[in-house]
This record gives C-alpha cells, structure tokens and sequence, in this order.
C-alpha cells in the first residue's frame, strides 16, 4: 500500500462516485417524490381549501404583503385561554376572530365574502354608486361599511334601536347611513331585516326609472341578507374551520359557537365533523333564544318569550349578535351536526366576561362570554384532558354602553372563583 499510494487513492475516489451515484438513484427519487408530495398537499384550490387538510400549515412565518384591508381578513390566531384550561384540565382554545383586519370581528369573513359572490354574479360593481343594504345587530354592518369603502360602494345599515349605541356611532364614521328602527319580530314589516330588504327593492327600483330629475338615485341596492344567504355559512366553510383543523393539527374533541345567523356554527361543522367524526359541536344559545330547545327538543320555544312575560318584542337578553327565535337557512345548512347545547344567562355571561378580563387581560363582548361559559360546561361534561375551541367573535369596546354597562368594572384585587362564575345568579 505505500509502494502505490497514488493507486489507492485513484481507487478511492472512483468508488466514492459510483457509490454517491447509487444511493442518487436508489434513495433520491423517493426523496424528491416526498418533498412534491407535501408540496402539493400544501397548496390550495380556487376556493382557498387545501386538497388535503391533513398538511394545511397555520401561520407559516410572518405574513406576506397583502392587497387592501380585505387582505387582513382570516388566518386569526388560535391561543389557550390559561385561566379557563387551568381549571378545568382541558385545554380551551379561544379562535380571536377580533384581529380580523378590517371591522375587528368574525363578520369580517361574512361581509367579505358576500360580497365577493354579489360581484361574481354581476349584482355588486366596485366604484359604480351601488349600495349594500343591511339588517343587523352591529358587526356585519360594521364590516360590510368598511368593506363597502374599500371597494368604492356604499352601506346603508338598519339595526334595532336597543343595540350598543357606539355600533351605530362607528357606522356613522365609516359613511354608513344607519336606521336604528324599535325592536320587532320577524313577521312584521317593521323589522330591522325587513326594512332593509324593502330599502334595497325601493333603491333598484328607483335606479332603473328615468333619470330626468337630478335627485334619482344612481346605482342599485344590494340587500346582503346575512341570515339566509349562503355565502355566509360558506366563509366559515372556506376559511374557519381549515383555520381551526390546521391550527389543531386534526386534534380536536369540542367546538362551541353561538348562533344569530347560524353561519359560523354550521360552516365550522360542515368542514370539522367529517373530518373529525367523533367531534362534539355544541351551541352556546343566550337566554330568551329559541334555538337552545331547538336542539335539545325539536322545538323552537322558550320560557321568557311566553306571551305576557317577555319584556321585549325580540330575544331578552342583553347578549348582542346571537341568539335567535327562528332557524335562518345558515342555521339550517349545518343543524343536523350539532351534537348538544348550553342555556347561558346574561348575569353568568357577565360574570365570565368579567372572569376573562381579571385573570387573562382579555376584553370581549357578549355574544364570546357566552361562548367561553358554554366552553367551560362542556369541558366539565367531557372530563380534563379533551381540547375544546370557541369563537372570541368581537372586542368588549363595541359593548360599553349596554353590556359593559350591566357588567360593572373588574376591581383590583379581586379573586374570583371558577364556581362563582358558573354559579351567577340573577338577583331578581
């Protein structure tokens, strides 16, 4: 070997390319394969939803540039509430759809995608003097106002007159005209949601007449009609429940939502349970709402709306956003998948919400306290060690004047208990 080294090293090298070559063609085109395989799981169809949800990546890295605030819609995060897992040994995951970049909650999605699908089919025309017209208790008209701007259209929102006057402040700031109409049911003309559909017939109407008098109206009236219209539930469907299935990595035992229109509960499930067909969707419904025996009986019915007991002429709850005495055709499209649901009274949504600002710094509105509420009774039903997810739809600012109002300041130094809270108890 020392009389010839040169040979051995001319044989070494040799041998060290043929076999550099083999393992090449041995080991890297399954290699290669791999990394297509999960690149191509990774990618996303026309409507946003990966081809297989079992690769979706939640929050790869900082966000890119995006075009306009309705690029600062989704992709929210998902944190652990510390204080509600803690004492329940269940991991509570909150879904904090407030981030949602452009109107600050979960109609962000809704408003969006209404209104792209009233573009798609030639209803909506940016920059043309059309007006969105909608009846809603704040957040979506909130969010189709800033929408509206952004896409060069106008809003005209009608909401019922006992909704937190800072919801129709803001509208007002954001161009909107806004109608605070009386309370009233469904089945009258006078309600929020039938003034609003009428108030878009009218505008369509008038648009089309001769335009000979310089005060005719320019444009067409486009009524949203976030209860019924599909693309509702479809944003969650979309967005949502991919958002929540990556975020959980597929391992999720709970999902607790509230429902006014019904979009986000049935969009969620419509995307969660079969991919997750043990899951336990269960809806967390504010007293006076009809739905919570909807789901438990069958029957769309509740106590404090009985004639000559109910103090108002819609649900009595000072809750805003949720719960409802009809099944909307969003509710509809997802019911049958919803397992069980949760009374929660508006002195125990108070108390949580309070709980939530004193241990956790985090300031939500109604319609979230009653979610976190029900997430805390179903993790005591399933025992610790289970995840459950909720919706943290808005922040508390939008609620100062009503809910805030009732809830009262958090002290200092105070110590609340978890049994206190779930305890609450109305003093009338």
């Amino acid at each position: 070997m020392n009389d010839h080294p040169q040979i051995y090293i001319g044989t070494a090298f040799v041998a060290g390319v043929l076999l550099t070559v083999g393992i090449k063609e041995l080991v890297y085109p399954e290699l290669e394969q791999r990394i297509k395989s999960r690149r191509s799981a990774q990618s996303t169809d026309a409507q946003g939803l990966s081809r297989d949800t079992t690769e979706l990546v939640a929050r790869p890295g900082p966000p890119s540039i995006v075009d306009g605030i309705e690029g600062c819609i989704g992709n929210t995060p998902l944190f652990r509430i510390k204080s509600l897992s803690d004492a329940t040994g269940c991991e509570i995951l909150g879904k904090a759809e407030f981030l949602n970049g452009a109107g600050q909650s979960s109609k962000d999605r809704v408003a969006l995608s209404m209104i792209q699908m009233a573009e798609e089919q030639g209803i909506l025309t940016p920059h043309s003097g059309d007006t969105i017209y909608e009846g809603t208790s704040g957040s979506t008209g909130i969010s189709l106002a800033t929408l509206a701007r952004a896409k060069g259209l106008l809003a005209h929102i009608c909401m019922p007159s006992d909704q937190a006057i800072e919801k129709s402040d803001l509208l007002l700031k954001l161009g909107a005209i806004v109608d605070r109409v009386p309370p009233a049911p469904i089945v009258e003309k006078d309600n929020f949601v039938n003034r609003a559909r009428d108030l878009a017939q009218t505008h369509t109407k008038s648009s089309t007449e001769s335009d000979s008098d310089s005060n005719t109206m320019r444009g067409r009236g486009f009524f949203a009609d976030q209860f019924e219209n599909e693309a509702n539930w479809r944003a969650h469907f979309n967005g949502t429940g991919p958002e929540i299935y990556a975020q959980c990595n597929g391992k999720l035992d709970a999902f607790i939502a509230g429902a006014g229109t019904g979009g986000t509960i049935s969009g969620v499930a419509l995307f969660l349970k079969p991919k997750i067909p043990n899951l336990s969707v269960v809806l967390a419904d504010p007293q006076g709402s009809g739905l919570y025996n909807r789901v438990r009986y069958g029957v769309m019915f509740d106590v404090k709306e009985k004639e000559g007991t109910r103090r108002r002429r819609q649900v009595d709850t000072i809750v805003e956003g949720i719960g409802i005495n009809r099944v909307t055709a969003n509710f509809e499209a997802g019911k049958e998948l919803v397992d069980d649901a949760v009374r929660v009274t508006d002195v125990q949504a108070m108390a949580m919400a309070r709980w939530l600002v004193e241990k956790d710094g985090i300031f939500v509105g109604s319609s979230s306290a009653v979610n976190c509420f029900a997430a805390v009774k179903t993790a005591m039903k399933l025992g610790p060690g289970h995840r459950i997810v909720t919706v943290l739809s808005d922040s508390g600012s939008r609620h100062l004047s009503r809910f805030w109002a009732r809830a009262g300041d958090v002290g200092g130094a105070v110590d609340t208990k978890l049994e206190d809270v779930l305890n609450a108890k109305d003093d009338q």
